[in-house]
C-alpha cells in the first residue's frame, strides 16, 4: 500500500498542502488561508487531498507543519498576559533595548510597544557577576511578593531572567521552585532552561516572546492535532523550527520561540535538498508569496545560518544596519531577507508623485482586485494579469477565476490616472518596482555579504516567484534559473524532506590564551549529550545520529560576534588553532579584512540531526497530468519597452521539452509555462529545459 507523508504550510493569502508518497507521486492543494482559525484551512486541505486521491486516512504516515500564528500573535499583540521576574534595576531593559533604530532621522519613530506592561515586570533582589558568583544572596522575600503580585494579576504565563544566569543558575531555578508549588496552573519558562547565553537584552527578549506565543501556540497545535485524529489521521504531528529542522510538536508547544520562522525557512530546506540532488552547492533562494518575498543563500552546499532575528516589527529588509524595529529573538534561524514584496502587495502614487509598490498588503481578504473579492487596491498580481504573465482562467487550475478587467481598473485608478501614464506602462512600472524590492533582498544575501550573486543559480518558488524570477536574474546579472516541481507549494514539499534537528548552546566567554583545554571539552561533551539524548527518544539510533558544533568568535574588543564551524573530532590545542583560521577566514569574507587582535570564544553552540534510514528525497516525482483547462495555446504578453508585445507560446511543464527545435532540449523563448500552482515567464534571449527531476532550467 502507497503511504503518504504531508506537509501543510500556512501563507499570508494561501495555505499550500503537499501529499508526497512512497511511489513518488505527489499531489498539491492550495485553499484560502482561514485567519479566524488556521487548522481549519489545513484541516480542509488535507481533507480534500484525501478524497482527491482516493484513500485513507491512515494512508498518512507524516504530517509536518510550518505555520505563522506566533508571528501574528506578535505582531498583532495578541498574545497571552505576560509577567517577568528580574533582577532589580532590570525591569526596563525590554524598553532600553539597543541603540539602534531602522529609522535614523526620523524624530517621530517609536520603538515597538513592550510585550509585558511596565507593572508587570517586576524585581528582586539578587546579583551574580559574569562568572556566575554570588555577589547579593536572593532575597526570598522578594520572591514570595512577586509570585503573590501574579497569583492577583491574571497573567497566564511568567518569564524569568535573572542577571548572569546563565553561568549560574541557582537563583532562577529556585524562583521556578516556588512559582511551581504556588501557582502550577501559570506556564513558565525560565531563561537558564531556554537560552543559557549571555548579553542581557537578547535573553530577555528571546524569554518573554516565549511566554508570550506560548500559550497561543499550544491552543492552536492541540486544535490542529484533534481534527487530524478526529478524521482518522493518528500519527504524531512535526513541526518546521527556524532552523531549517523538524520538532515534535511537543518541543514546538514548550519552545515556540524556535518554530516563529518556519514557514519561509521549510522552502530553503527543499531548495537545500534539491540542490544536492542536481550537483549545486551554491544557490540564493527567492520566495515569493502573497504577502513577502524571501531570499536567503545556500554556499558550498551548506545552509546559512543566522543566530538572531527580529520579530513583529513590520518587514526586514536584509540589510544588516536595518535594525530595531522588532523584538530581539536569539535563537538559530535560516539567514533570511525579507520584503514586503508579494502578489498582493499594494501599489499606489506618494505625494511626490512616485509608485510605491508594498509593504502593506491586501491579503487574502480583500485581496487583489482581480480576485474579485472587493479589493480596490493596485496589486502586484493585477499588474502581472495586465502584462499577459498571468492566465486569468488558469489558476489553480481554473478553480481560481481572476478578473482581468478589475485588474485594469484598479491600476488606471490608483497609478495610471494619478501619473497620467497609459495603464499598461503603469503596470509594467509597478512589476519592475516589486523585482528591484526583491534584488534588494537577494543583495542583502549575496553582495552585502561578501558573496558575488553571478556565483549563484537563482532557485526561485512561491506563487509569484517563477513570474519575476527572470527579471530578478537580469537584474544580478545571473544567468541560470531552477524552478521546482510544484513553486506554489514548494515550502510544503521543503516541510517533507527536512530532518529532525536540535539546537544547544552555552556561554563560553574566553580568549584563546585563558582557555583550559579539558575545560572547554567537558563544557562541549556535556552538550553533546543533550542533543544525543534527545535524538534518542525521538527514536534515532546512535548510527543516524549526527552532532555538529560550532562556536560564536570575536576579536578581542568587538561587539559583535561570527559563528564558525568547529573540527569534528576531540578537542585539542590543534583543532583550537584550526578554528581561529576558521575564524579569521569567515571575517575577512564578510567584512574585508583580518587582525592580530586575539581571538576570544563567546558562545558554545550544538546541533544534533535525526537522520532517516531512507532518504526523504525521493529518487523521481510522479507529477500527475492535469486537464488543460482554460489554458491558451499562445497570448500576447508584453515585454517592456525593449520587446513590446509578443505573441507568445503557452505550454505546461511537460510540454516545455516538446516545444524544443534546432536538435536540442531547450525551449526558446518567449514562453509562458503554465502550472496549477504558479506560473514561469521565460522572455526573450532565455531558453527552457526539463531535467530528469521535472525541474525547470531556465537559462540565458
Amino acid at each position: 500500500m502507497t503511504e503518504y507523508r504531508v506537509g501543510a504550510d500556512i501563507g499570508g493569502t494561501f495555505t499550500d498542502v503537499v501529499f508526497l508518497g512512497s511511489d513518488g507521486t505527489v499531489l498539491a492543494k492550495k485553499v484560502a488561508s482561514t485567519p479566524d482559525d488556521y487548522s481549519r484551512a489545513v484541516l480542509d486541505g488535507i481533507k480534500a487531498g484525501i478524497e482527491e486521491l482516493g484513500i485513507s486516512p491512515s494512508s498518512v504516515s507524516e504530517v509536518s507543519h510550518g505555520f505563522t500564528v506566533a508571528t501574528n500573535a506578535i505582531i498583532e499583540q495578541k498574545g497571552a498576559a505576560t509577567a517577568l521576574i528580574t533582577t532589580e534595576g532590570f525591569r526596563d531593559i525590554l524598553e532600553l533595548r539597543r541603540n539602534r533604530v531602522p529609522t535614523l532621522y526620523d524624530l517621530y519613530y517609536q520603538k515597538p510597544p513592550t510585550l509585558v506592561k511596565r507593572q508587570l515586570r517586576l524585581e528582586v533582589r539578587e546579583r551574580l557577576n559574569f562568572r556566575g558568583e554570588v555577589l547579593r544572596p536572593l532575597v526570598t522575600g522578594d520572591v514570595d511578593l512577586a509570585v503573590e503580585k501574579i497569583a492577583n494579576s491574571g497573567v497566564e504565563s511568567v518569564a524569568v531572567c535573572l542577571l548572569h544566569s546563565y553561568a549560574n543558575p541557582e537563583h532562577e531555578q529556585y524562583i521556578g521552585k516556588i512559582i511551581r508549588e504556588k501557582l502550577p496552573e501559570i506556564i513558565l519558562t525560565l531563561s537558564c532552561e531556554l537560552l543559557p547565553e549571555m548579553k542581557e537584552y537578547e535573553r530577555t527578549s528571546t524569554t518573554v516572546i516565549n511566554c508570550y506565543v506560548r500559550p497561543v501556540v499550544e491552543r492552536y497545535l492541540t486544535l490542529l492535532t484533534n481534527g487530524l485524529k478526529e478524521m482518522g489521521i493518528g500519527v504524531p504531528l512535526s513541526v518546521m523550527q527556524s532552523n531549517g529542522g523538524l520538532a515534535t510538536s511537543a518541543i514546538a508547544m514548550a519552545k515556540p520561540v524556535y518554530c516563529i520562522e518556519s514557514g519561509p525557512a521549510a522552502g530553503v530546506v527543499g531548495s537545500y535538498h534539491l540542490g544536492n540532488r542536481l550537483g549545486m552547492g551554491n544557490l540564493m533562494t527567492l520566495d515569493m508569496g502573497g504577502t513577502t518575498a524571501k531570499a536567503s543563500i545556500i554556499e558550498n552546499g551548506e545552509i546559512l545560518q543566522a543566530p538572531e532575528y527580529e520579530v513583529g516589527g513590520g518587514i526586514s529588509v536584509g540589510h544588516r544596519l536595518l535594525r530595531g524595529s522588532g523584538h530581539i529573538l536569539r535563537v538559530p534561524s535560516i539567514d533570511l531577507a525579507e520584503v514586503g514584496a508579494g502578489g498582493g502587495s499594494i501599489a499606489s502614487v506618494d505625494s511626490s508623485g512616485s509608485i510605491r509598490v508594498g509593504p502593506q498588503s491586501a491579503g487574502a481578504v480583500p485581496g487583489p482586485a482581480c480576485y474579485q473579492l472587493g479589493g480596490r487596491e493596485a496589486t502586484v498580481t493585477d499588474s502581472d494579469v495586465m502584462l499577459g504573465y498571468l492566465n486569468p482562467k488558469h489558476l489553480l487550475g481554473g478553480d481560481f477565476p481572476l478578473d482581468s478587467e478589475l485588474a485594469q481598473e484598479a491600476v488606471s485608478r490608483n497609478v495610471a490616472a494619478p501619473l497620467g501614464i497609459s495603464d499598461i506602462e503603469a503596470a509594467h512600472g509597478i512589476h519592475m518596482l516589486v523585482n528591484s524590492n526583491m534584488a534588494r533582498a537577494l543583495r542583502a544575501v549575496s553582495s552585502e555579504r561578501g558573496r558575488d550573486p553571478r556565483r549563484f543559480v537563482l532557485f526561485s518558488f512561491g506563487g509569484g516567484g517563477p513570474v519575476h524570477a527572470s527579471g530578478l536574474a537580469e537584474m544580478l546579472d545571473i544567468t541560470r534559473i531552477v524552478v521546482p516541481p510544484f513553486p506554489g507549494v514548494f515550502s510544503s514539499f521543503g516541510l517533507l524532506v527536512a530532518d529532525a534537528e536540535h539546537h544547544f548552546v552555552q556561554t563560553y566567554f574566553k580568549t584563546f590564551d585563558e582557555l583550559d583545554v579539558s575545560d572547554l571539552a567537558a563544557v562541549l561533551e556535556g552538550l553533546w549529550e543533550q542533543g544525543r539524548n534527545q535524538l534518542s527518544l525521538e527514536g534515532f539510533d546512535e548510527s543516524n545520529q549526527e552532532v555538529v558544533t560550532q562556536v560564536d568568535m570575536k576579536y578581542e574588543g568587538q561587539v559583535s560576534e561570527l559563528t564558525v564551524s568547529m573540527p569534528a573530532g576531540k578537542v585539542t590545542r590543534e583543532s583550537i588553532a584550526a578554528l581561529g583560521e576558521a575564524y579569521a577566514e569567515e571575517h575577512e569574507k564578510s567584512f574585508g579584512y583580518r587582525t592580530e587582535a586575539p581571538y576570544q570564544l563567546v558562545n558554545l553552540r550544538v546541533i544534533s540531526r535525526g537522520h532517516s534510514l531512507v532518504s526523504r528525497v525521493p529518487d523521481r516525482l510522479e507529477i500527475p497530468t492535469l486537464p488543460n483547462r482554460n489554458q491558451q495555446d499562445q497570448r500576447p504578453v508584453y515585454f517592456g519597452t525593449r520587446h513590446g508585445w509578443i505573441d507568445t507560446k503557452v505550454v505546461d511543464r511537460a510540454g516545455v521539452a516538446n516545444g524544443a527545435s534546432n536538435g536540442n532540449s531547450r525551449t526558446i523563448g518567449p514562453l509562458i509555462i503554465e502550472e496549477y500552482d504558479s506560473t514561469t515567464v521565460v522572455p526573450p534571449g532565455w531558453t527552457a529545459s526539463v531535467d530528469q527531476w521535472q525541474n525547470i532550467i531556465v537559462e540565458r
